[in-house]
């Protein structure tokens, strides 16, 4: 009796010393990863101060030509005017020509004359515009919404279309509709802007945050955390990183125009799959 009752607590005390063990294990992972990070962001923080203040040498010398349009996905509740003043007169001061400021609400849109009023220098981007170097910097007001009325405009051109080839008359099968009949239908209802080359995301989220996915199909993507948080280093690090991108392309000859594809290994212009490759296979650095 007495040799049972031992038993049953030396398996009590194995038990929470092994339950000890586990907890202390769990809470040392937890402030190993914490300082990880922590250490991560204080590196982040010092080279973007060097960086800022012209002490390392690589980011001195941008190729800014080759961002011919930037485009910046800001979170809505992040969406503060002198901050995006702030960004704006940074990336002038970079030589950025072309930008598109986006935000889901449609804040940024609301506030683009105060913001253009405020910001000296920029004209708002029109959808015949040519790309082209000018003396001042174009801008670009989107949301949400844009894109979601361009898809509903485009799907009734569409099937509008459909309807007057007389193909309702008889059977004819599924209709499948092309990635070009789709970007001709979204460029008639003006839905069909710019591709970025660039795009910033300023939030917590690391999302495009529903910027319009036909116009990101080769866009760099990269999250810059917080605007409140944002530092003139960090945006030229990741400016950096993109004019050091490898960008390799393939033509197309289709309906007597030429079109550049993105290639990532696959050679999209014979593959049958380029419509589906070409929403997801963005441009990747070495």
């Amino acid at each position: 009796m007495d040799f049972a009752k031992l038993k049953r607590r030396l398996y009590y005390w194995i038990h929470q010393i092994v339950n000890i063990l586990l907890r202390l294990m769990w809470h040392l992972l937890h402030v190993t990863i914490h300082l990880c990070y922590f250490a991560i962001n204080i590196a982040n923080a010092l080279e973007s101060h060097l960086i800022s203040k012209g002490l390392l040498r690589r980011y001195k010398s941008l190729h800014i030509s080759k961002l011919q349009y930037l485009a910046i996905v800001i979170e809505s509740e992040d969406c503060r005017t002198s901050n995006v003043i702030e960004l704006l007169q940074w990336l002038a001061d970079l030589g950025v020509k072309h930008v598109c400021l986006y935000d889901m609400e449609g804040i940024l849109k609301k506030s683009k004359d105060f913001i253009l009023e405020k910001f000296d220098g920029a004209t708002l981007f029109q959808e015949n515009d040519v790309l082209l170097d000018q003396p001042l910097m174009t801008l670009e007001f989107a949301s949400f919404s844009d894109g979601k009325e361009a898809v509903a405009k485009a799907a009734n051109v569409l099937f509008m279309k459909y309807l007057k080839s007389g193909s309702t008359s008889s059977y004819q099968g599924e209709q499948i509709f092309t990635e070009s009949q789709m970007g001709e239908a979204l460029k008639t209802v003006g839905g069909n802007g710019p591709e970025p080359d660039l795009l910033l995301v300023y939030g917590p989220a690391r999302c495009h945050l529903g910027f319009p996915a036909w116009r990101i199909r080769y866009t760099e993507i990269q999250h810059m955390g917080p605007l409140k948080s944002m530092k003139y280093g960090s945006l030229i690090k990741a400016i950096y990183k993109f004019t050091m991108v490898q960008q390799n392309y393939v033509k197309e000859e289709r309906q007597g125009k030429t079109m550049e594809w993105g290639r990532t290994g696959v050679d999209i212009a014979k593959s049958t799959t380029a419509p589906l490759l070409a929403c997801f296979a963005p441009r990747f650095g070495k």
